[in-house]
């Protein structure tokens, strides 16, 4: 049986080569017929296949913990179109390679939602890749020659789904714009980008060498695109009050408080 059981790993069935003994304990048991018996093999293997690429598009999307979306409060924004972010977590803008901008100050829960957004398309069987533009620069900067680059530029263009965050907090110089320009180019009515940012788009020219490139990536990026702008103030911000609100009483608090009584 063991023997069998390597078999059935060597030719692509290891659930099957698994809990064979199992597996023949219950076709035995229950009668199965040679056709009952082949149906729960493919049905174990198949399950266990789904199971197993699942945690591998989980484990190189490098998304990490989040949030869900139900921790989401969508109460506290003053400006967000909740019907279009909940259509974008529905995976509707991925078969036509549109992408998702979502702009807004810090705190607001865009990168919570981009987390989301990644997460929804891994489950839809979308290989995904999930990165700050700094870690995205900093790798293809790193690239020592125009092959490797050009290598890691195709790495970032064949992933269904780039999930850029944080685009727009650091400036970039020309080397920079560039590369992230070239990604941008490469995946270009051909697969979907999220990307999130703090600025508006007329205030790129600030982080960007000049207006023309920021122009020229902007372009790019919004021309098929769904743009997503939120406004409020931080829920971190709003966390920190809540907390300092609850912040309990210390034997030196209580002493100012006798002596202020005084």
């Amino acid at each position: 049986m063991s023997d069998l059981a390597e078999r059935l790993r060597s030719i692509g069935l290891p659930a099957t080569g698994a809990q064979l003994d199992d597996l023949i304990a219950l076709a035995t048991r229950e009668r199965w017929s040679p056709a009952q018996l082949l149906e729960h093999v493919v049905d174990l293997d198949e399950k266990d296949r789904t199971r197993r690429s699942l945690e591998r598009r989980l484990s190189d999307s490098h998304l990490g913990r989040f949030k869900p979306m139900v921790d989401f409060d969508w109460a506290w924004p003053t400006k967000i179109d909740r019907e279009l972010v909940e259509r974008a977590l529905a995976g509707d803008y991925l078969p036509d390679a549109r992408n998702i901008v979502l702009v807004a100050p810090q705190g607001l829960g865009k990168t919570m939602i981009a987390h989301n957004l990644a997460h929804q398309a891994i489950l839809k069987g979308r290989s995904v890749l999930f990165l700050t533009a700094a870690q995205l620069l900093l790798d293809l900067g790193s690239q020592e020659s125009s092959r490797t680059l050009d290598r890691r530029l195709k790495h970032y263009a064949k992933v269904s789904l780039l999930v850029l965050d944080e685009v727009g907090y650091l400036a970039f110089d020309n080397r920079n714009a560039d590369l992230l320009f070239q990604v941008v180019s490469r995946r270009y009515e051909k697969k979907s980008l999220v990307l999130t940012t703090n600025l508006a788009f007329s205030d790129w020219p600030t982080v960007f060498p000049s207006a023309t490139c920021a122009t020229a990536l902007i372009d790019r990026v919004i021309h098929h695109a769904d743009v997503i702008a939120i406004e409020g103030e931080s829920y971190r911000l709003r966390e920190a009050k809540e907390h300092a609100g609850r912040r309990p009483t210390t034997p030196r608090d209580d002493g100012a408080l006798k002596n202020k009584k005084k």
